[in-house]
């Protein structure tokens, strides 16, 4: 396609190299590919760079934040965000740039998301509406200041597009493990700052309610195996979040 607006990709990294290399080559239509890495040592730079990206760091303090700093040195005001363990297909490339050739009428666009999880597609567990807003403008965009699960500010109006993201949201269950532990470390973080706190009565119930939620309410049975896995792990992650948030209220420092 010609005559279309310019499209910058940014993708976050550290460590990525056994999978950084397909979600970069599945946006070399875009003009400019942007990884923030956040000093890697596995090799990731030099992979990012081979394959024509340009590479800049920063350190890394969490998620919001690496993406606030990242987004406007961008050279591109459309701006199509992809964590290293997502690509995307021919579909939405030409829903993309036919988008930026016709002129976008919005100034953020959600896009749907196809997770997998131990090598199985996750069809429900609550995962089943995923949707993330990535493809936006430079400019009148930013992320809430929140460690985890931040949300995509517009300052504007916003739409969808049809085609999805796919997103490997598993590497090995030592992974998992250790992103439960930073990601529960982090939601307390966050209730504390909102003058949360945690009962035993929250220790109990709560990680029961979240295991109900995705295993029945949001049919993460109908994902076998893999549904009761990620409802346990939901369950866990609840129950570790209210544990800490207590610690940190009796003066335990967590990082």
């Amino acid at each position: 396609m010609t005559d279309r607006l310019p499209l910058s990709v940014i993708i976050p990294a550290k460590n990525e190299a056994d999978r950084i290399g397909k979600c970069i080559q599945s946006v070399q239509f875009a003009d400019e590919i942007l990884v923030v890495d956040s000093f890697s040592t596995d090799g990731t730079v030099n992979l990012a760079k081979e394959l024509g990206a340009r590479v800049i760091q920063q350190e890394y303090r969490y998620s919001a934040s690496q993406k606030n700093r990242s987004i406007p040195q961008a050279k591109h005001e459309w701006i199509l965000l992809l964590d290293a363990d997502e690509w995307i297909e021919p579909n939405l490339q030409e829903e993309i740039q036919r988008l930026l050739q016709e002129g976008p009428d919005h100034k953020g666009y959600a896009i749907p998301r196809i997770n997998y999880y131990m090598g199985q597609r996750v069809r429900y567990s609550g995962w089943q509406n995923d949707e993330v807003l990535r493809f936006f403008h430079r400019d009148s965009c930013s992320y809430e200041d929140k460690r985890v699960h931040a949300k995509l500010i517009v300052n504007g109006t916003k739409g969808r597009l049809k085609q999805p993201i796919h997103h490997n949201t598993y590497r090995s269950f030592k992974d998992v493990l250790g992103k439960v532990n930073q990601y529960s470390t982090w939601k307390a973080m966050d209730k504390v700052d909102k003058g949360k706190s945690a009962s035993l009565a929250s220790m109990i119930y709560k990680p029961l309610h979240s295991f109900f939620k995705a295993y029945f309410l949001r049919a993460g049975i109908l994902d076998g195996r893999v549904g009761y896995i990620i409802s346990v792990i939901a369950a866990g992650s609840t129950f570790l979040r209210q544990v800490k948030i207590w610690r940190i209220r009796n003066g335990e420092k967590m990082s």
